[in-house]
């Protein structure tokens, strides 16, 4: 057959990086459970949030994987993994998980940093007398809006 006569085929989707991808975990006993997730970098990870670091062991199994493929990890006890479904990521959901993860740990800073100076400030007299915690508080309020 000619080159010109070849159609092309789409090729079917693998499990890499910025895939959603459905897999069912079948334990030992024969248990199975379904999850579906997103293969995303691992900075950008949060599993509670439906996005799998590429580096974990999960992920690990199942790259290079298409549908219908399986894979084995140790989860605990020995766990197989077929991969029911992949597809490409849609929208920027890993981008706005790490945006709201930086976030949050830049407001656990902010609360760590309040709750230093409220401690120093309830338990040190100074030279001068006694720091007034709540006028702190009050300031401190004020100064990081």
């Amino acid at each position: 057959m000619p080159a010109s006569e070849h159609k092309s085929h789409p090729t079917t989707p693998k499990v890499k990086l910025y895939t959603h991808v459905e897999v069912e975990m079948i334990d030992a006993s024969g248990e199975s459970e379904r999850l579906s997730f997103d293969i995303v970098p691992d900075e950008q990870a949060d599993f509670y949030s439906g996005l799998l670091g590429e580096g974990t062991p999960l992920a690990q199994a199942i790259l290079g994987q298409v549908a219908g493929g399986q894979a084995r990890i140790q989860a605990g006890e020995n766990c197989l993994v077929r991969i029911l479904a992949v597809s490409p990521i849609e929208g920027n959901e890993a981008g706005e998980a790490a945006a709201r993860r930086k976030a949050a740990a830049a407001e656990a800073l902010k609360q760590a940093e309040r709750t230093n100076a409220m401690i120093f400030a309830s338990t040190v007299e100074g030279k001068w007398g006694e720091y007034d915690a709540d006028g702190m508080m009050e300031n401190w309020d004020k100064s990081s809006s």
